[in-house]
C-alpha cells in the first residue's frame, strides 16, 4: 500500500490563483494579439514605419515615435502596439495575486512568519514594479 501524499494547505489556493491569472495573460496576450494584427486596434507607431526605427537607440526611438515610458503605457491601451502590454502585466502580476491567497491559508494556522514574509515580498514586488527605484 501507498502513502498517502498530502500537500501543504497553502499550495492549493496558490496554484488555483495561478491558474486563473496565467490563463486570463495568456487570454489577453492573444486577444491583443488578435485586435493588433487584425488592425481592430490602430497601432501608435504605423507598421511601415517600424523597419525603419529599429536601429534607433532607446532614446531616439522613444522622441521619434513619442513612446511613453514608464507606467504611461496604461494611457496608450486604446493602441494596438500597447494592448499587449496589459497581457504581460498580468502574468508578471500573477505572482502578487498568489501570494495573496495563501496569506489567510497563514493566518488560519497563526504562522505570523510566514504572513510577514508574504507581506515584505509583496511590499518589495510592488515597491519594483513602481518604478520608484529606478535610475531614470
Amino acid at each position: 500500500m501507498e502513502p498517502e501524499i498530502k500537500q501543504p494547505d497553502e499550495q492549493l489556493p496558490y496554484a488555483a490563483v495561478m491558474h486563473w491569472s496565467t490563463l486570463a495573460g495568456f487570454i489577453v496576450l492573444i486577444a491583443s494579439f488578435v485586435a493588433y494584427v487584425l488592425n481592430w486596434l490602430p497601432a501608435s507607431v504605423p507598421l511601415e514605419q517600424l523597419p525603419h526605427l529599429w536601429n534607433l537607440p532607446t532614446a531616439e526611438y522613444l522622441k521619434a515615435t513619442g513612446t511613453p515610458t514608464g507606467w504611461s503605457w496604461l494611457f496608450m491601451m486604446g493602441k494596438g502596439d500597447f494592448a499587449s502590454l496589459l497581457g504581460i502585466a498580468i502574468l508578471s502580476g500573477s505572482s502578487i495575486a498568489c501570494i495573496v491567497a495563501i496569506i489567510p491559508t497563514y493566518m488560519r494556522a497563526k504562522n505570523n512568519t510566514y504572513i510577514a514574509i508574504c507581506v515584505l515580498e509583496i511590499i518589495v514586488l510592488l515597491l519594483s514594479a513602481s518604478g520608484i527605484f529606478s535610475t531614470h
